[in-house]
Order: C-alpha cells, then sequence, then structure tokens
C-alpha cells in the first residue's frame, strides 16, 4: 500500500539533495511536486493544497541546523504534518461497559461482516469475550456469512433468521450477551449499494435503541475519494465515533487514509490489512507516516505479534528450549503463528530500513509451504527426536513431501543450528553476551 506516494515523495525530496540550505526557490520546487503527489493518490484537492501551504510555511521558518541536511528537514516536516494530517494521536477505542456495545455501519460491500470478526477475534484475543449480533435481515446469506465466520474464530453469533427487525434482533442480543456472560457485543447490520433514506433510517434507529459505546463507519479503502464523500454523508446523519479502512492491503493510492480525517473530524481507528482474520490493526497516524514515507512501523509490528502471543505456550516454549527440547511440532506451531499475522511482505515492510530493500523482491505468502510438507511427512517420533533422521528417514520424508533430500537435509541443518541459538539464548541471563562472544571470536 502507499508504494506509489512513496516513491513520488522520495522524488520530490531528492530535488533538495545537495542544497546547502532551504530557500523558497528549492522549496516551492519540491512542494510542487509533493502536491502532485498527494493529488495523485487521490488526497481531496483543498486538503492537499492546505497541506502544503502548511509545510511551506513551516519549512520556511526553520533553520537547518548543522545535524540535519535540508532534504532531511523537509521529511521530518512532511513526516509530522501527515501524522498531523490523520488525526495525530492514536484514538482510544471504548470497550468499557457489561457489556460494551460496537455498532458496525456502511454500504454493502466494504467488509462491514468480515471485519466484524475481525475485531472480535481481537476482542477474543485481549481476554475480551465477545458476541457477534446479525442483524443485517436484507442481505442473502449475510446471516450465514457471519455464523460461518463466528465458527471460523469460535465466537458465537446470536440471530433471529425469522425476524425483519433489525431494532429488537439488536436489542435481543444485547441481552443474550448479559445472560450469557459476554463483556463485548458486536451488531453487523445491513449495508446498502448505495445511501438512501430508508438505510440511513434504520441504522440511526438502531443507534438509538441500543446506545452503543462505539459507533464504527466501514469503509472500503481502495474507493478513494468516493469512500471520503460517504463518510461526510453518513458522519451528518449518524455522527459515529470513528472509521475502519479497509482493503488497505490493495491497490489503494491511499487518499481515502489521509482526506477522511480532514473531511468528517473523526478519527479513522482501524485499519484492515489483509484477508485473514488477524489482518486488523489499530490506526496509528504516525505510524501510518512512517510507512508512507519508507520508515517502517515497529510498533504496530509489535502489536501484531502481542495479538498471537499466548502466555501459557510461551512458558511451555521457554521450559524446552532451556531443556534443549525443541522439536518439529514446537516449529510447525511457530510457523502457524507467523503466518497468522499477515502478509509476509506487508510484515517485513514494517520493519525500519527493510520496506526499501525488499520493494523490487516477491516474497511469496507460500514460502512455508516446502518446509510444512517436509514436516508433515515425518512420523511422530520423527518430528520429536530431529537427531534419529538416518538416510532411509531422509528419502522417504524427500519422497512423501514432493522435495529433495537436498531440501529435507538443508531443513535439518537449519533447524539443529537455530535449536542451537534458540536454546542459548534461552539459558543465558543476559542475551547480548551472546553476541560479544560471538564478535569476540
Amino acid at each position: 500500500m502507499f508504494d506509489n506516494l512513496q516513491e513520488k515523495l522520495e522524488r520530490s525530496f531528492k530535488l533538495l539533495k545537495g542544497q546547502g540550505k532551504i530557500t523558497e526557490i528549492n522549496v516551492a520546487e519540491t512542494l510542487k511536486e509533493v502536491r502532485r503527489a498527494l493529488i495523485d493518490a487521490d488526497v481531496n484537492y483543498k486538503i492537499a493544497k492546505q497541506f502544503i501551504d502548511t509545510v511551506k510555511e513551516k519549512a520556511m521558518g526553520q533553520n537547518v541546523i548543522n545535524a540535519l541536511k535540508p532534504q532531511e528537514l523537509m521529511v521530518k516536516i512532511v513526516h509530522d504534518e501527515l501524522a498531523q494530517l490523520m488525526g495525530g494521536e492514536q484514538a482510544p477505542f471504548n470497550v468499557e461497559g457489561k457489556p460494551a456495545v460496537i455498532l458496525m455501519s456502511g454500504l454493502q460491500g466494504s467488509g462491514k461482516t468480515t471485519f466484524s470478526g475481525k475485531l472480535a477475534l481481537r476482542m477474543k484475543n485481549n481476554r475480551k469475550s465477545p458476541l457477534l449480533v446479525a442483524c443485517d435481515v436484507y442481505r442473502p446469506a449475510a446471516i450465514t456469512q457471519l455464523q460461518t465466520l463466528g465458527e471460523q474464530i469460535q465466537v458465537p453469533v446470536y440471530a433471529e433468521p425469522e425476524s425483519k427487525n433489525p431494532v429488537e434482533i439488536a436489542l435481543h442480543g444485547i441481552e443474550e450477551a448479559k445472560r450469557t456472560g459476554r463483556d463485548v457485543v458486536i451488531v453487523d447490520t445491513a449495508g446498502r449499494l448505495a445511501v438512501d433514506e430508508q438505510m440511513m433510517q434504520e441504522i440511526a434507529a438502531i443507534k438509538e435503541a441500543i446506545n452503543p459505546n462505539e459507533t464504527l463507519f466501514v469503509v472500503d479503502a481502495m474507493t478513494g475519494q468516493d469512500a471520503v464523500n460517504t463518510a461526510k454523508a453518513f458522519n451528518d446523519r449518524l455522527d459515529f465515533d470513528g472509521v475502519v479502512l479497509t482493503k488497505l492491503d490493495g491497490d489503494t493510492r491511499g487518499g481515502a487514509a489521509l482526506s477522511i480525517r480532514a473531511v468528517v473530524n473523526k478519527p479513522i481507528k482501524f485499519v484492515g490489512t489483509g484477508e485473514k482474520m488477524e489482518a486488523i490493526d489499530p490506526f496509528r497516524p504516525a505510524g501510518m507516516a512512517d510507512r508512507i514515507l519508507g520508515m517502517g512501523d515497529i510498533v504496530s509490528f509489535v502489536d501484531r505479534m502481542q495479538q498471537q502471543y499466548d502466555e501459557e505456550k510461551a512458558k511451555e516454549l521457554e521450559k524446552k528450549l532451556r531443556k534443549n527440547e525443541f522439536d518439529f511440532n514446537d516449529f510447525l506451531t511457530q510457523i502457524g503463528q507467523i503466518k497468522k499475522m499477515g502478509n509476509l511482505k506487508s510484515l517485513a515492510s514494517m520493519i525500519p530500513g527493510v520496506g526499501k530493500a525488499i520493494k523490487d523482491i516477491d516474497i511469496d505468502d507460500n514460502a512455508f509451504k516446502s518446509i510444512e510438507a517436509i514436516i508433515h511427512s515425518m512420523t511422530p517420533y520423527e518430528r520429536t527426536h530431529p537427531k534419529e533422521m538416518n538416510g532411509s528417514r531422509r528419502k522417504r520424508i524427500a519422497a512423501g513431501s514432493g522435495t529433495s533430500i537436498q531440501e529435507v537435509n538443508r531443513l535439518l541443518k537449519q533447524f539443529e543450528q537455530m535449536s542451537k541459538v534458540m536454546h542459548m539464548v534461552a539459558t543465558t541471563k543476559n542475551p547480548l553476551k551472546i553476541g560479544f562472544g560471538a564478535r569476540r571470536k
């Protein structure tokens, strides 16, 4: 995401390369290219102009200190203003109450139902006990879709297939949550192909009846300025609390993410970053500005890791590592957790300095496929006794996994090296000593 915008901004900053100081002439030339990049990314024209005026005012008022070059100073100013344009600070998400009620709204096809499931899984991973409520009584199979998602993430779904009254269903869903001890209720509502009066009346009636902690407007980021216009229409009628941008991993130019906060004056609270149920991130303006400028977003990366962190399993794994008993079953579990974190290239781009390095490299999401095939071709005994792999076992595993003996040998060697390092880290009180020791050698 934002690849095109990122490249164009980089080119505009290069105009300042080699300049000894910031002047009105070189700033004007640079910002002309920045404005063009923003408009190409489908940012609202008035917002782009206002953004450029603010950056120019701040740039001309700055003295370039010795430690910074004009190019670096301009990147910093643009970064700070991008973050400010998108809201400045990360918006809070209110899930206080017994139960906390979250109302989803948006057009049909925006990814509202799928996002409801993703949010439920995130709540569950944060030790909440969510309940999904199916209030879309119009779209064929909408209830079934939500129930399928609920089964997938093991979260119950409240539905009344025979009822055509979404207000009553929502109220009954909240009563069910109280009765069963659920502390978060996520109400999925009907969407339309376009904004219409019937839709607005219905969603407004549901909101008034259930008085939600959070009313979220879900919008497809790939629709660009149309997303911003639709958000404004909804907000004028519904006065929602925050925006959810879905499909931000797609071929989106990013204009919605940059414009929507300024137009509707409501924060973006979450972004959907992939098809997997775990692919949801809280929206951090500074982190998004980092990504746009190719600086990574380590906070979001750590957040993704924490969503997959299981304290009990982590303690069990630490014990096994200390005893040097890490085996292929454990390795398979770790691969599963990495895969749940989302698209591999998207993950890698969150690490500062990595995004640019892998820009032109194709990272296949099926990179673990051959490794998993090899492990699945092992017997239970072989998985727990990696050192017992003789030639005949390796030959059989290669044949069973559709790989070569060389690939099996390579995996076994890499696994052995990795196990040694992990055992060393788990048994040392100061892991930094490992690095210093290796360096001295």
